[in-house]
């Protein structure tokens, strides 16, 4: 059913996706603590794996777009819907593919893109009512700390 009220309150998530998105983000949050108090070359290193983390998590993101669809949730399985779950995939294997510093900036903003996309979804009924209230505080998370690690 589309809604144009959309709850954002993280706790009305399953106990276990919580539990796993919040797993899902540590390491971004770890990695950049490893940036930013180590020397410069296991600061690259982590830099290098939360690009890399993060391409993944835009990979699997992109993965649950497809299963939404899949599940029939919104306008189900179209050319349209499944095409835009492949973007977030595609944008992260670009950025890994750049590296360095580049691909936490090509990053960042993909994470914005992928939470605006994920609110229209909602709206129209494309994911579970507790969807945008789980994946704004985790992509917030992620978005943050690309581009702290960009800019060290």
């Amino acid at each position: 059913m589309p809604s144009s009220e959309l709850s954002f309150r993280p706790l009305q998530a399953p106990l276990p996706a919580l539990t796993v998105g919040v797993v899902a983000v540590a390491p971004f949050v770890a990695l950049l603590l490893i940036a930013l108090t180590t020397e410069i070359g296991t600061a690259d290193r982590a830099r290098y794996l939360m690009g890399a983390w993060g391409a993944m998590l835009l990979a699997f993101h992109g993965g649950c777009r497809w299963g939404f669809a899949g599940a029939g949730l919104g306008e189900g399985a179209t050319w349209w819907t499944l095409g835009v779950g492949v973007v977030p995939a595609l944008v992260g294997f670009l950025a890994l593919g750049i590296g360095g510093r580049a691909m936490l900036w090509i990053e960042a903003p993909a994470f914005v893109a992928v939470f605006a996309a994920d609110v229209s979804l909602a709206r129209a009924g494309g994911t579970p009512d507790w969807w945008p209230g789980l994946i704004l505080p985790l992509l917030a998370i992620c978005t943050a700390c690309t581009m702290i690690g960009a800019m060290t």
